[in-house]
């Protein structure tokens, strides 16, 4: 008994860390349609998208609509929140091509650069993110990631994570305005 104890406390941390490994962008490089964010959110876009708790209950709805306008190897996102109560948020963020499939980018409310990959239909972002939740401001390591459709749709799922645990996720699905 005593021994199977002392397995399970060995073997036990081991697997819980296996499971905080997380996914490479680059195993989805292979994969279609491809995905480059300059060229899928250059003009109008329209995404809905929910904000949910740890126990999988909706906290929050709301849409956005996205300008983006690329300039040689820079991306802008102009992106208007519109929640479910009629709170507004804006958030605009600069994307520069560093080429491989990396970006760099930049937000008011994003701490420092971001580190951003792109491969096959997929990409991934991590960042810190400060929101204010019941009054309080507290920073959230955000784990994003897209993925692009075969019918042009794009997925995004974020994990937000404080102290390793994720404490909420969001999913957002994106549509391209048809007339570009």
């Amino acid at each position: 008994m005593y021994r199977k104890m002392r397995l399970a406390a060995y073997w036990l941390p081991l697997l819980l860390l296996s499971g905080c490994a997380g996914v490479d962008v680059e195993q989805y490089a292979g994969t279609t349609p491809r995905l480059d964010i300059a060229e899928y959110f250059e003009g109008q876009t329209k995404a809905w998208g929910m904000v949910q708790d740890y126990s999988g209950e909706v906290q929050r709805r709301f849409t956005v609509n996205i300008e983006g306008r690329v300039d040689g190897d820079t991306l802008t996102l102009d992106e208007r929140f519109t929640y479910a109560d009629g709170e507004t948020d804006r958030r605009v963020w600069t994307f520069e091509r560093l080429g491989d499939g990396r970006w760099e980018g930049h937000a008011s409310d994003v701490e420092g650069p971001v580190s951003a990959r792109q491969a096959g239909h997929a990409f991934h972002m991590s960042y810190p993110l400060e929101v204010t939740v019941d009054g309080r401001d507290i920073t959230f390591s955000m784990d994003d990631w897209m993925y692009l459709q075969p019918d042009g749709k794009l997925i995004n799922r974020t994990a937000m994570r404080k102290f390793g645990l994720t404490l909420a996720e969001i999913t957002i699905a994106f549509e391209r305005d048809s007339s570009h």
